[in-house]
């Protein structure tokens, strides 16, 4: 079930950042874009990524993933699909000295003629798929070809053949080519493996300075076709990537992220979009201005002309969608229970009659199984014996009885009655009787149900209990039964004579048929009597014991009902304290009087018990029916369809958390939080959490150089309260990408303009870096002399 609330929690917030036909959009990609992911630990990145562009992007459905890895890189997740390709590099099935590891995957391939044409038979497949989808882009004169690999990762060796080849294979079906690179850094893993990691990290990252200067040049035979004719790959002077980003799951204040490198995923995502969107329309003024790569390059490039490198960071503050998801589930749930457990205006003989234990249900069932009365005159044709009724004056009826019929007159009642209302009990099946009789009571009556049925079928009467009512019943009938069965004795124990019959005098055989019929009427009508008090008292006690067992199953499902309730607030409770501090206070309180004016609302209009209905939950009774899985089934749907769906959930982000703010404050009380206080908290949270995420050895290095974007509806008055902050006095550059969302904004910082040796990573891998190649470790494929000196 935790799963189930899970997937619901995250289908809402997809929904709602779609916004579909609620005067939300998408953005598009202006140009087609392909992501190389390279080597076996940047596979987590694609899934996160393509699902951002999905979600995000209109025409993401021609944006090309490219994932090449090695032989063992199979077990790392990656989903792949027409738009995900993987690719698995020749001659890296492992094995080898592992101090070489780096150098020899970085020889096999070179020595494989093979592997490099099926590296360009891969290539050539994905430029021809993206070439399906020219008509998604506005233009294809250019791609935008990111690259994506973590500094740590052996297969990185390769990036300047991969990137290259990859650039001249796209280069042939379009006019250019925009290559970036991302740099991914780690850091929570070195906290284990910190010597080897750290080694090849700082390896990457020397031979990346040697890429990006300005006179690097390359030429290597890359190009293999079919034939087995190789074709250099040339490169002419100049840094190899166009910009290099380096993100690190460790901010500039030194802060870990808890969700390691999924923000920085996101932040790639962003980039992709600022550096290649599609422009709808001018949204804002001229003083904000957009994007724009030339100018970014040229601020991050020192004076001696050499490139300096990028960062980013990125804060999001939105409607926490997941988390209002729960705690609305949550709280409907509660309203529900509470009308569940409403107690109706229904007497104690109503409630008698519904679970058959009326007085005169026993009576009717008790006469249905018992044979009518008339059946003892039939004891008439029974043989008698010859005995003349001055024999019999002086008997007790017992012992005339049984001189006239000896045992036939109590085998006929036996057979006729006795058995035949034995066994039509034993074919009765009361616990079935009782639950078509709940079943068709409770469809009648909407607002009957679990929680009540529950309360009359126990042992409290304070709580409408019927247990102690069928115990009184039972008790007294069994008093009726022993007066019964004592009058019958006494009956039995009198004299003929002093029976009230008329005796005819010298009329023996008249008086005889007087008496047998006197002994029927004072006898056997009795034992008729008797014997429906027996079925009575039988029908009582095993409407009492299922009546018992009805409750315990009724407690059963209580308790699965308040364990789902205890499940569904755990889970909203835990959600929204994974949620912002700041953007997530209030929601517990505030959607609890929102999901009650909506099911006010509703109830207003269809009823008391509109939400048990067969279109929305079902009965009361038969909610549980499917177990506790399937009620929380119909639980989200009823919600997701007749609660969220509400204009109450549609407010604008600003409107909803400035609601949510003061929905605790007191009506008269001074600290209402005013809109332009919320907007000012807002940029500060913004501000506070885009924090560039790479630990720089300088925070203020000398040459750093900040852009700023704000992602968002340019119409809402929060966005441009942002861009009217410090407008006269700010040093860094603002920017903006409209995108019509209500859910949120997200703000993006690019710096740029330091290089590898102000990196913390950089500074604390060189010592692991001598060591290793003092040890004899080979961490290149290039040859070494070829890099550039270690700063």
């Amino acid at each position: 079930m935790k799963q189930q609330l899970e997937r619901f929690a995250l289908d809402y917030d997809r929904a709602e950042e779609r916004l579909a036909g609620q005067g939300d959009d998408q953005s598009s990609i202006h140009y087609p874009a392909l992501y190389l992911f390279i080597g076996d630990k940047a596979g987590e990145a694609i899934g996160a990524m393509k699902e951002i562009h999905d979600r995000k992007w209109d025409n993401s459905r021609g944006v090309m993933y490219l994932w090449v890895t090695t032989a063992g890189g199979a077990s790392v997740q990656a989903e792949e699909s027409p738009a995900v390709k993987r690719h698995v590099l020749a001659g890296t099935e492992g094995g080898g000295d592992p101090k070489k590891a780096r150098a020899e995957l970085y020889r096999k391939l070179y020595d494989s003629g093979q592997g490099w044409f099926e590296l360009n038979r891969t290539l050539r497949q994905v430029s021809s798929h993206i070439a399906e989808y020219g008509r998604l882009y506005a233009s294809f004169d250019r791609i935008h070809l990111s690259v994506i690999t973590r500094v740590d990762d052996p297969l990185n060796v390769f990036v300047q053949e991969l990137s290259l080849l990859a650039k001249s294979i796209l280069g042939q079906s379009f006019k250019s080519v925009q290559m970036d690179l991302y740099a991914l850094i780690s850091e929570r893993e070195q906290v284990e493996a910190f010597g080897y990691g750290s080694s090849a990290g700082v390896a990457f990252l020397r031979e990346l300075d040697y890429m990006q200067q300005p006179d690097y040049s390359f030429s290597a035979p890359l190009h293999v076709t079919e034939d087995g004719i190789s074709i250099p790959v040339t490169h002419q002077a100049s840094p190899l990537f166009d910009l290099v980003y380096v993100l690190s799951d460790r901010n500039e204040r030194g802060l870990l992220a808890a969700d390691e490198l999924q923000g920085c995923y996101e932040m790639i995502s962003h980039i992709s979009l600022l550096k290649n969107r599609k422009y709808k329309e001018q949204v804002f003024g001229p003083g904000s201005g957009s994007y724009n790569n030339t100018s970014f390059k040229n601020n991050v490039m020192t004076e001696s002309g050499r490139q300096g490198y990028v960062s980013a960071g990125m804060a999001k503050v939105k409607r926490p969608n997941q988390s209002i998801a729960l705690v609305v589930l949550y709280h409907f749930l509660r309203q529900l229970k509470a009308d569940m457990a409403e107690e109706p205006e229904i007497g104690e003989q109503e409630k008698l009659s519904m679970f058959g234990v009326h007085p005169a249900a026993f009576e009717e069932q008790a006469a249905r199984l018992v044979p009518d009365i008339e059946a003892i005159s039939e004891m008439h044709a029974l043989m008698t014996n010859e005995v003349s009724y001055a024999s019999l004056r002086q008997m007790s009826i017992r012992e005339a009885e049984q001189a006239l019929y000896g045992e036939g007159c109590r085998a006929f009642f036996r057979s006729n009655y006795e058995d035949p209302a034995r066994h039509g009990l034993e074919q009765l099946d009361v616990a079935a009787k009782l639950e078509n009789e709940l079943r068709s009571r409770t469809s009648a009556t909407p607002m009957i149900g679990l929680f009540q049925l529950y309360h009359w079928s126990g042992e409290r009467k304070e709580a409408g209990g019927l247990l102690p009512y069928v115990q009184n019943l039972y008790r007294e009938t069994q008093r009726e039964l022993e007066l019964a069965r004592f009058e019958l004795e006494q009956a039995y124990e009198g004299r003929v004579e002093q029976l009230p019959f008329k005796k005819v005098p010298f009329m023996d055989k008249r008086n005889v048929r007087s008496f047998i019929s006197e002994l029927f009427r004072s006898v056997y009508y009795r034992k008729r009597d008797l014997l429906m008090l027996e079925i009575k008292l039988k029908l009582i006690s095993r409407y009492e014991a299922e009546i018992e067992a009805f409750h315990k199953r009724c407690e059963v499902k209580i308790h699965q009902f308040e364990s789902l309730e205890q499940l569904l607030r755990a889970s909203a409770q835990e959600s929204v304290t994974w949620a912002d501090d700041y953007i997530g206070q209030n929601i517990m309180e505030y959607y609890e009087l929102v999901t009650k004016r909506v099911t006010d609302e509703l109830k207003a209009k269809r009823g008391a018990g509109a939400f048990f209905e067969d279109r929305l939950l079902g009965n009361q009774r038969e909610l549980l029916e499917q177990g506790i899985e399937g009620f929380l089934t119909k639980l989200i749907k009823a919600c997701r369809e007749h609660i969220l769906t509400s204009p109450y959930f549609k407010l604008s982000f600003e409107e909803e958390l400035l609601q949510r703010s003061n929905v605790t404050i007191e009506y008269n009380n001074k600290e209402v939080l005013s809109k332009d206080d919320l907007f000012k908290k807002l940029y500060r949270t913004l501000e506070d959490r885009a924090a560039i995420q790479l630990r720089l050895y300088d925070y203020t290095q000398e040459h750093r150089y900040e852009e700023k974007y704000v992602f968002g509806d340019v119409e809402s008055e929060f966005v441009r309260y942002v861009f009217s902050v410090d407008e006269s006095s700010r040093i860094y550059k603002l920017g903006g990408v409209h995108e019509k969302r209500s859910s949120g904004i997200v703000k993006l910082n690019l710096m740029g303009g330091f290089h590898l040796e102000d990196l913390m990573y950089y500074r604390n891998g060189k010592v692991y870096y001598e060591s290793y190649v003092a040890n004899g470790y080979e961490l290149h494929g290039l040859d070494p002399a070829r890099l550039p000196e270690l700063r």
